[in-house]
């Protein structure tokens, strides 16, 4: 059996999560995203509830879902079922996590408000997307990072422990763990550190 008829035997959905071109508006993801649109509809009216009446909301939605959660509404996604949350992470109002593929933000970080995280990709050949096709990358993000407000963190980024991302920052490539990074495109700041850490 050849490679070719494998992949043409793939659903949509299959090859969205392989990380494979797609086709996104087929019946299969298309009742995937008006579940998580009708979820969204309800997690976004929990502005007066407390963390911990959100929490059964945030593990009926995604992947993995740690201790102590905290996103603030609004918040938007794809589907949900591709992201996975540490204990303790806390998402600040309006944060965007377009999870195609997946999405794993480890304990304790910190993100705030309206930062995108954007796994969806598109081929640069003009003629792959006249056809519609896409595709994601994965992003991951380490322990106890913070994430500046309005940040941008673009796909298959992955961003270690302890890092620290400026506000509004774009970030196009890897961060290394306890890095300080910002600007457009993000650059780690050597200079910065003693301007964002205790000394100890």
């Amino acid at each position: 059996m050849s490679r070719g008829y494998d992949v043409a035997k793939k659903t949509e959905k299959e090859k969205m999560l392989g990380g494979e071109l797609y086709i996104a508006d087929c019946p299969e993801l298309s009742a995937d995203h008006r579940y998580i649109s009708q979820w969204l509809d309800r997690y976004n009216e929990t502005n007066t509830h407390t963390q911990a009446e959100r929490q059964p909301l945030l593990e009926e939605a995604f992947a993995h879902v740690g201790k102590g959660v905290n996103i603030r509404p609004p918040f938007h996604c794809d589907y949900g079922y591709n992201i996975s949350l540490g204990d303790g992470v806390f998402l600040n109002f309006n944060c965007v996590i377009l999870d195609v593929v997946k999405v794993a933000i480890d304990d304790k970080t910190q993100i705030g408000p309206g930062v995108q995280l954007l796994t969806a990709d598109h081929p640069r050949d003009p003629e792959q997307r006249e056809r519609m096709l896409e595709f994601g990358r994965p992003i991951s993000i380490g322990k106890n990072v913070w994430i500046g407000g309005g940040a941008i963190i673009l796909p298959g980024v992955a961003i270690g422990d302890n890092a620290l991302i400026g506000a509004g920052s774009v970030v196009n490539r890897d961060v290394p763990a306890n890095a300080v990074v910002m600007g457009n495109p993000a650059r780690e700041r050597p200079d910065s550190d003693r301007h964002f850490r205790s000394k100890t």
